[in-house]
């Protein structure tokens, strides 16, 4: 994995923090989302929002309705949850997006959490590497 996709990340993570220390646990995704996507953006990164994704199946690209939260310098997905348990659909759902798309790294990020921390909150998804 390139440095640069490392960097996106430690900055994803601090903005999650940031974020998680303000406004705490237990609001809908969509604030976290807006709240994620403007820090980065004061950050200097490209920051991309609700993303469809095909699947391209035998040379024929086939709209199955994937859609990713949020895509940061066309490099890193972050995949935004606010649930109360973290199932194996989520990490499925994100290792579905970075295949799909051929992008090597993606966060899962769960803020309904009363500490945001990694391993526990945070999880970071790696595909072929």
């Amino acid at each position: 994995m390139e440095k640069i996709e490392n960097k996106i990340s430690f900055d994803i993570r601090g903005c999650a923090f940031k974020i998680h220390n303000a406004l705490g646990p237990g609001l809908l995704e969509s604030v976290y989302d807006a709240a994620l996507s403007y820090e980065l953006i004061q950050l200097g990164y490209n920051v991309k929002n609700q993303i469809g994704i095909p699947m391209l199946y035998e040379n024929i690209r086939m709209d199955v309705g994937f859609r990713l939260d949020i895509l940061v310098n066309d490099l890193v997905i972050i995949e935004i949850k606010s649930v109360e348990k973290m199932t194996d659909l989520y990490f499925k759902q994100l290792l579905t997006y970075l295949k799909l798309s051929n992008r090597k790294l993606g966060l899962l990020i769960n803020f309904n959490s009363v500490l945001l921390e990694d391993k526990e909150s945070i999880f970071r998804i790696a595909n072929n590497l």
